[in-house]
């Protein structure tokens, strides 16, 4: 997707209908949906090419949801030891992501030339 302001909103709403389709539960596919959204604008921030791409895998057994966000970006690949302050605007993303999902890291991309950012979540199935 390009990477515009508008690009998380619409990876929300695709990530929800695929969701929807695949028959994810709700309080996992709500958990997934903020997911993206954060993984997204964390990417976008890193665009340096201007695209992103997003990828979700659901595994045979519809247990386990795991979400790929891949930028062309150049930044390292550990994410920020800074805590957001009670007055800070941002940098609560990644925070919430390690609060959310199960298991979350980052690598150097195989899809692109920066790095994926993942999580998973663990699901009842349908």
């Amino acid at each position: 997707m390009p990477a515009l302001a508008t690009s998380a909103r619409s990876a929300r709403d695709t990530v929800r209908e695929l969701l929807r389709a695949w028959q994810v539960p709700g309080e996992t596919s709500s958990d997934a949906v903020l997911l993206v959204s954060e993984l997204t604008t964390n990417a976008l921030l890193h665009a340096e090419r201007g695209q992103v791409l997003c990828g979700l895998t659901l595994t045979g057994d519809a247990r386990r949801l795991r979400i790929e966000l891949h930028d062309d970006g150049r930044a390292p690949l550990a994410p920020p030891t800074r805590r957001a302050g009670p007055g800070d605007e941002n940098g609560r993303g990644l925070f919430l992501v390690e609060q959310l999902a199960d298991g979350w890291g980052c690598a150097r991309s195989t899809r692109s030339e920066g790095k994926v950012v993942w999580a998973e979540l663990t699901t009842a199935g349908p």
